[in-house]
């Protein structure tokens, strides 16, 4: 998986970076940060086209390689999976739209909703020169946490990344219930690495069970997490940083690491199950003596399991492994650890 932004959508973000000024940029972007940090919501924040851009230049490339990360991996359990139509819900400037379009070429038909028209009028004009399912991609302003879901949103498909944290917690529940109710089959929540993220994305699981869905992933099990504060559960994708990037962050590495949490789940029917795996959870700790990975594991528990060298098929299964990966539990299965 290449993390970069698609050709197509740097180049849209560079065309519309053209003769603005990147100290105005950059102030745009640490406002929206601090807003951000202190629970304000976007409706406040990204006021018109300006602020659009620069969350654009700072976010979207985090939540495009978070999100295709997540597609990858619920793929690999669900390869025959095979979308056809996609509701890009909370869609900000669109990043998850591009993952999925990535993921999933197949896709013809999609619904970008946001309640914020700055966010909705950014999201088409970089989607203009993009895949056509992207660039005659339907808008929809609508808000997640009042009122159902217009009728048309529904799709095979539903992403919401990012998209839930603005939600007061009385109000998520109904949210998580449209957004289900709109998907025909599968559907993707995104939220951010942070223990509040995950205890939101715990809170989203327990309601996508109440409801009927399978969850696919990360978690190998349908049980309570077992994983307790002040340890949390979330992912690290690394991806690369552009100049305006850097300069906007004010960061000088070329690369971030984004940290996330994700929960996937699927409707039942006729689809068979997916693969029994552990999911690797923290990153692996090599040493002389071989590999350890920390592991959520199908029957609920968490546990530290040793693949020695000298096990030469053990180690052979696990030294590709990194954190966020999914081990089949097939084979020798290691020794538990401390």
């Amino acid at each position: 998986m290449d993390p970069a932004l698609p050709a197509a959508l740097r180049v849209a973000i560079n065309l519309r970076l053209e003769g603005r000024p990147r100290e105005d940029l950059a102030r745009r972007a640490g406002d929206l940060s601090e807003g951000y940090r202190q629970g304000r919501a976007s409706s406040a924040l990204v006021r018109g086209v300006e602020d659009a851009l620069a969350y654009a230049l700072t976010r979207t490339p985090a939540t495009y390689a978070a999100v295709r990360r997540a597609l990858e991996e619920t793929h690999a359990l669900d390869p025959d999976f095979r979308p056809l139509s996609l509701l890009d819900a909370g869609a900000g400037p669109g990043g998850a739209g591009w993952a999925a379009l990535d993921a999933f070429p197949g896709i013809s038909e999609v619904t970008r909703l946001d309640h914020n028209a700055a966010f909705l009028d950014l999201a088409g004009s970089l989607a203009a020169q993009g895949p056509e399912a992207l660039a005659g991609a339907r808008r929809l302003q609508a808000d997640l946490a009042a009122g159902d879901l217009p009728a048309e949103s529904r799709a095979d498909l539903v992403i919401a990344a990012y998209a839930l944290t603005e939600i007061a917690p009385g109000a998520l529940p109904g949210a998580i219930g449209r957004l289900w109710g709109a998907a025909g089959s599968r559907i993707l929540i995104v939220e951010p690495g942070t223990p509040e993220g995950w205890r939101r994305g715990l809170e989203i699981r327990r309601e996508l069970i109440t409801q009927g869905a399978r969850i696919l992933g990360p978690c190998p099990h349908a049980g309570p997490c077992p994983i307790a504060a002040p340890d949390w559960c979330h992912f690290s994708q690394r991806l690369p940083r552009s100049r305006d990037h850097r300069r906007a962050k004010g960061g000088v590495a070329p690369f971030e690491d984004e940290k996330f949490f994700w929960i996937a789940a699927a409707r039942a029917g006729p689809h068979p199950p997916a693969p029994s795996v552990s999911r690797v959870i923290a990153p692996p700790r090599t040493s002389k003596a071989g590999v350890r990975l920390r592991l959520c594991r199908p029957d609920g528990t968490v546990a530290d399991v040793d693949f020695p060298r000298r096990d030469r098929a053990a180690l052979v299964r696990v030294r590709r492994l990194d954190w966020g990966d999914a081990l089949p539990e097939d084979g020798p299965p290691g020794v538990g650890g401390q």
